[in-house]
């Protein structure tokens, strides 16, 4: 059985003549939605203020008391708890960096620190500038043996940190020490975690 579409015979050929150039702009159009803007890397306007680190009064207030949360069931040892928190404070906002970092030093206190620089990396994907949080991977990675993409952190935060810096200069004694002191790094708004 063969249905009749107007306009196409019954080969499937188009009985109407179509210029090639009406074919050709249409191709590149399509092509040009599909690919997208040619910038897409660099957001312009408000999309640019969303991907950098975001005040605690601008982010969902819900996400913010989770946060809280996770850090105070971090600081007790329960460790599965906080990230229960974190993950949802994630669900609410996920634009928290405070999420991400926190997800990070429960997994690098479970002795997990692939799983903490994976989350770094989260975290310094919403705000590039975050310096404990490249202080922090730049830890994880000397515990990890990554001692290249340390240094690298190190160039990093020498770079965005005014002198005198102490995150860079807690990171250039791990290294100096041969990442023994990875986890004795103080973190700023973070409960002291103990390991079990």
């Amino acid at each position: 059985m063969r249905i009749a579409l107007p306009g196409v015979d019954l080969r499937g050929r188009c009985r109407a003549p179509v210029p090639a150039l009406v074919l050709a702009l249409g191709l590149a159009f399509g092509i040009a939605l599909a690919a997208g803007p040619v910038d897409a890397a660099r957001p312009a306007g408000r999309d640019a203020q969303t991907m950098r680190g975001t005040p605690d009064s601008a982010l969902a207030p819900r996400s913010v008391e989770l946060v809280r949360a996770g850090d105070q069931k971090l600081a007790r040892g329960e460790h599965q708890a906080a990230i229960d928190s974190y993950e949802t404070a994630l669900a609410v906002d996920p634009r928290n960096v405070k999420a991400y970092l926190g997800l990070a030093r429960a997994s690098e206190a479970l002795g997990l620190p692939g799983k903490a620089i994976r989350f770094y990396r989260e975290a310094l994907a919403i705000d590039p500038n975050d310096v404990l949080a490249i202080e922090a991977q730049g830890l994880a990675y000397l515990e990890r043996g990554a001692r290249g993409r340390a240094e690298a952190n190190l160039e990093r935060l020498r770079r965005i940190c005014a002198a005198p810096c102490p995150a860079a200069e807690r990171l250039a004694t791990a290294m100096a020490r041969g990442g023994a002191v990875a986890a004795a790094a103080p973190k700023p708004d973070a409960p002291e975690v103990s390991k079990r």
